[in-house]
């Protein structure tokens, strides 16, 4: 089993290196082969999905910054629960919208289950 701190590093580094740096190789580390997305938001819900969405955001928002503002975590089974903010700048087309140019803000939670200290499957919500 995995230890709460374990489960601690890795979501921290997850945040870290693929949401507030962008970092998509961080992805083949901190996802496992089989990693399965839940809320693949029209992409294929594997790794390669997931990285084609990281890639998508930072071109459509290269300034895309998170905060984590809440973690919980359940050792029992192996998952860990992030509610963070965000904010970019739109400068570049998004899910079909050419550029705003505008600040945003928004929140979500994600929802990762790890395996073996990698992650394994993964629930998003975004506002």
């Amino acid at each position: 089993m995995t230890t709460r701190d374990d489960l601690k590093e890795i979501a921290d580094r997850w945040m870290e290196d693929v949401w507030q740096r962008g970092d998509v190789e961080a992805i083949d580390e901190l996802h496992a082969p089989d990693f399965v997305d839940h809320s693949p938001a029209g992409r294929t819900p594997d790794r390669d999905g997931f990285k084609a969405g990281v890639a998508e955001l930072y071109a459509a928002f290269p300034d895309f910054s998170t905060v984590t503002e809440r973690l919980v975590i359940d050792a029992t089974a192996d998952t860990v629960a992030v509610r963070w903010t965000a904010v970019g700048t739109h400068k570049g087309t998004f899910m079909g919208v050419p550029p705003t140019g505008k600040r945003i803000a928004f929140e979500g939670v994600e929802i990762l289950r790890i395996r073996d200290g990698r992650i394994v499957e993964r629930w998003g919500e975004w506002d």
